[in-house]
């Protein structure tokens, strides 16, 4: 941890600062029905913004929250958290943007919209994030069970000269402060997600583990050994990387797997997979990626469409699926 990395806890956030404020929560999809839960379980008064067609309405009413239009609930709020994906997010703020006014508080969980200048909100207007590193079924399940998920707390614009202490009793009561809030900023919440994901994990993890499957396969080897190999025991190896670091997998992997790991692993993501990670850095900071994606979603998303379509047919996936519907770990 960085000399200058802040992290707060629960006692480090005032609960009170949210006692005389209306939370609006757009969107009830994996985050926001977790906050809008989390939110009403902490005494905090949440209205939940959906439209009229939303097929998530019923759910959020009967979770027992306040469900209104997103520019009505937006209309009625003093926070306002933008949990709909990146993708619609400037589309929905156009329709609630007159009614967000000067004090309020504009809260996201990821800082793509307003880094890349896509939502630029008026001036007088508090720009918050609190992001959950978890997806949001784990971040309301471990509210329940009185523990905690770690976040981030990031403040772009302090309107108020409160956004900091808004944002912090925010991440208190969907539970975050009880694991840990780290102190960061739009900027690198966004770029660090988005090579995060590029890069390693989902697009680097996944390259790696098809690559490895049809280098094996190619040689003459089972495609259910390979898959074995190359996908299913990966879970075994992050699990322990996860629970104490690359140390801990070392540690409990056998010495001929650590010693071909150490030996082999740096000639296979070497100097030049490093470069190539650079460049997908770059696209992100310069925002190439940002406007590629945005681009993709004005045309329909026909790369994206195809793209996934492509990944569906790969031949790891149908022996996968074979293979877990013959073990019991299949079923779980």
């Amino acid at each position: 941890m960085t000399d200058n990395t802040d992290i707060y806890y629960d006692d480090d956030a005032d609960s009170t600062v949210l006692d005389d404020r209306t939370v609006a929560v757009l969107g009830y999809g994996s985050q926001g029905h977790a906050h809008a839960q989390n939110l009403d379980d902490s005494g905090v008064d949440v209205v939940v913004g959906l439209r009229e067609t939303s097929s998530s309405r019923e759910a959020a009413e009967s979770d027992g929250l306040d469900v209104a239009t997103p520019r009505n609930a937006a209309e009625q709020a003093d926070v306002v958290s933008v949990l709909v994906p990146d993708t619609v997010q400037p589309d929905v703020y156009d329709e609630i943007r007159d009614v967000v006014t000067e004090g309020d508080t504009l809260q996201f969980a990821h800082g793509f919209n307003i880094h890349y200048g896509q939502i630029d909100p008026e001036d007088g207007i508090n720009v918050t994030m609190v992001a959950p590193k978890s997806p949001g079924h784990l971040v309301r399940r471990n509210y329940e069970h009185n523990e905690g998920t770690p976040g981030l707390l990031a403040v772009y614009r302090d309107a108020t000269g409160d956004a900091h202490d808004i944002g912090l009793a925010y991440a208190k009561a969907i539970g975050c402060t009880r694991a840990g809030v780290i102190e960061t900023s739009f900027q690198e919440e966004t770029e660090s997600d988005l090579f995060g994901e590029q890069a390693v994990l989902c697009g680097g993890v996944t390259s790696l583990v098809k690559t490895g499957y049809e280098t094996l396969v190619d040689n003459g080897y089972s495609r259910e050994m390979a898959y074995f190999e190359c996908l299913n025991e990966l879970k075994l190896i992050v699990d322990l990387m996860y629970e104490g670091g690359n140390s801990e997998m070392w540690d409990s992997v056998s010495d001929t797997a650590e010693y071909g790991g150490l030996t082999r692993g740096d000639r296979v993501v070497d100097d030049h997979a490093r470069e190539r990670m650079e460049e997908v850095l770059e696209e992100v900071q310069d925002g190439t990626f940002a406007r590629e994606w945005i681009s993709e979603n004005q045309a329909g998303r026909p790369s994206y469409k195809q793209l996934r379509a492509a990944e569906k047919n790969h031949d790891i996936e149908d022996v996968g699926e074979d293979l877990r519907a013959l073990f019991s770990w299949g079923e779980e």
